[in-house]
């Protein structure tokens, strides 16, 4: 097994520990590393983000970290390799180049990842589409959405 995670994932200010232990299991499914972008919602320790992890938690590879400034000296190669995930960017997810090792971003269940962020990376900011009636998608389901097109595009097949 690899030592060099297949994707990062970083959850940027995340506010529900249940989406964040979902998120954890599909980054063990997939071999990705997941960082978490303080301040958080919720303490670590907490069961409901346990639970939602089950009993893959222990192998999950991840960090947190106190801001993005510190992500980004954790990840010194991040700038040419985020991309970021807002439901106002112009871009659809399916028609980036997303490679090993590449920085996928999300922002908090209620704010997203704040204006600056985005408007810093025009270019690397991605869509999941969806119908009018729906505000937004669920965190942990846009994060699988993100991992597994990422997978299907590195390997041409998934795992």
């Amino acid at each position: 097994m690899s030592t060099e995670p297949t994707l990062h994932v970083v959850l940027y200010q995340p506010e529900i520990p249940a989406n964040t232990g979902a998120v954890g299991r599909t980054c063990v499914a997939v071999g990705a590393k997941l960082w978490l972008v303080r301040p958080l919602g919720y303490r670590l320790d907490d069961r409901r983000m346990r639970r939602a992890g089950l009993d893959y938690w222990r192998y999950l590879a991840w960090e947190t970290v106190d801001d993005w400034q510190d992500l980004l000296q954790r990840l010194p190669d991040a700038k040419n390799r985020l991309w970021l995930f807002s439901k106002s960017a112009p871009r659809r997810y399916t028609d980036a180049p997303l490679a090993q090792g590449d920085v996928l971003v999300f922002g908090s269940e209620t704010r997203g990842l704040p204006p600056s962020l985005l408007e810093a990376h025009p270019d690397r900011s991605l869509r999941i589409p969806t119908r009018a009636e729906v505000r937004s998608l669920n965190l942990s389901v846009s994060v699988g959405i993100a991992v597994y097109e990422a997978l299907r595009q590195i390997s041409g097949r998934g795992l």
